[in-house]
């Protein structure tokens, strides 16, 4: 497997911010500064020139004069030469509000002022490595063409269950070589390739001829239990997600599927 690439940019128009962030990374990544979104861009046609790949990952400051975050976000992923590199948002306001703009221009993470070394990296390794797995809690994959949602599903899991985002469903099959979800949060209407037709793709893996699928919709058409179970999947939540519904549905789902899978292991023994 191909090494992640662990160089990161990082933009704050503070430069003690930088230089002490800097310090506190400087063990586990490569680091380069930038003091403005401006210098940011130079650094990237910097990279373009030299023939470097992107970096990895770019942390960026919400809260900067003359061009902020969000517009400095906005721009990255209006740009098809740097769209595909995760920006991290570093700010001390955390309102739904603030976050949700984060999450819908395509943010890969919202980390809140201030925060510890270790929920910094822990955040950085998840983007880095977002395969690896040191935990026995369950894993949710959950497939949709909008960051926003993505993230969101994120939010509401990550402190109790592993959870896995692919957004380009075209990596389905490469996804589910390296992980074995416990549930798949799909969703039903996509550009490229609906959700029921990633089906037969999932059910193909012999670990999967039972994983619980979610269908995450917005399609009217999709609101009977029998329909859904013809399409494959156990269930449905529309959009927009309710957070409760959402909670309540993984739980039982995750919860019968384990149950089911402890009862066959025990069986073949």
């Amino acid at each position: 497997m191909k090494e992640a690439n662990t160089s990161i940019i990082y933009v704050d128009d503070i430069h003690i911010g930088l230089v002490a962030l800097k310090d506190r990374l400087k063990y586990h990544y490569d680091i380069i500064t930038a003091q403005s979104v401006t210098k940011l861009f130079e650094l990237l046609e910097q990279f373009s020139a030299n023939k470097r790949e992107n970096p990895g990952l770019i942390l960026l400051d919400l809260n900067m004069p003359e061009v902020d975050g969000f517009k400095a976000l906005k721009n990255l992923k209006y740009n098809t030469k740097y769209t595909d590199i995760p920006v991290m948002l570093l700010s001390s306001n955390n309102d739904t509000k603030t976050v949700k703009k984060a999450m819908d221009l395509g943010a890969a993470d919202f980390i809140t002022k201030p925060f510890t070394d270790t929920e910094l990296i822990d955040c950085i390794e998840y983007q880095f490595h977002p395969y690896k797995h040191n935990s026995n809690s369950p894993i949710i994959l959950a497939i949709d063409d909008n960051p926003g949602v993505l993230m969101s599903v994120k939010h509401h899991f990550d402190e109790e269950y592993r959870v896995y985002l692919l957004q380009n469903s075209s990596k389905l099959k490469a996804v589910l070589k390296r992980i074995a979800p416990d549930l798949i949060l799909l969703e039903y209407t996509m550009p490229n390739i609906n959700g029921f037709e990633l089906v037969p793709i999932i059910r193909d893996f012999v670990e999967h001829k039972e994983t619980p699928i979610i269908f995450l919709t917005s399609d009217d058409d999709v609101v009977k239990k029998s329909d859904v179970n013809n399409l494959g999947a156990v269930d449905f939540i529309k959009k927009p997600i309710d957070e409760n519904i959402l909670r309540e549905k993984a739980a039982l789902h995750l919860s019968g599927f384990r149950m089911r899978r402890r009862l066959h292991n025990a069986m073949t023994l």
